[in-house]
């Protein structure tokens, strides 16, 4: 298979890219690192990546950012970033990116567990993963040519465990082999319209 990864540098999207290039042929694309660079907030740039790469089986999006702070501190502008990153970046990548696969291709979004269990500071971070959960299971109801559509959700990874545990009190880190396993379901599997959950 063909896959592009969005975000193969983070601390998911680097054990995802480490699988996956075992036995099929990965391109990496992000804002400032990878194969090729592009940024999801402007479908111009995701426009202009898919044109440069050509066909796809798979397209999988571990990218996008939303502003973290206390509610009464999160401004209209604030939660605008995450709409136009980590929302419309991952809508625009399934709108434009759907022409761009060949049949039977499938397409992977990511949010987590906030979309369902929210901790403190994260109004607009929570607001748009519910979004996209929704929009998945929409979207996925009139894709051509038997693309499927999955969302990735997952809960506190452990190699992220230090850096966000005092956020997240009481919630049991996943390892990276469950987190990556849920990407391997979502691509390689029949999955389609679903929210792929794996928070313990």
């Amino acid at each position: 298979m063909k896959i592009l990864i969005i975000g193969g540098k983070g601390t998911i999207g680097n054990k995802v890219v480490s699988h996956f290039s075992k036995g099929d042929e990965v391109l990496m694309a992000g804002r400032s690192s990878g194969d090729i660079s592009v940024d999801i907030s402007q479908s111009a740039s995701i426009e202009s990546m898919f044109q440069k790469i050509g066909k796809l089986d798979a397209i999988v999006c571990i990218a996008g950012e939303a502003k973290w702070d206390d509610f009464d501190q999160l401004s209209e502008e604030d939660y605008y970033i995450g709409i136009r990153s980590k929302l419309m970046g991952q809508v625009n990548l399934t709108r434009i990116g759907q022409q761009y696969l060949n049949p039977g291709g499938s397409i992977t979004l990511s949010t987590g567990v906030l979309a369902d269990d929210p901790v403190v500071k994260t109004a607009s971070a929570a607001m748009v993963n519910g979004a996209i959960h929704s929009f998945v299971q929409a979207a996925a109801l009139e894709l051509q040519n038997g693309i499927r559509l999955n969302v990735v959700s997952l809960g506190l990874v452990i190699d992220a465990y230090e850096k966000y545990k005092d956020y997240f009190p009481g919630h049991t880190p996943i390892s990276m082999e469950k987190a990556v396993n849920a990407y391997i379901k979502s691509i390689k599997g029949k999955e389609n319209g679903k929210v792929i959950r794996v928070y313990g």
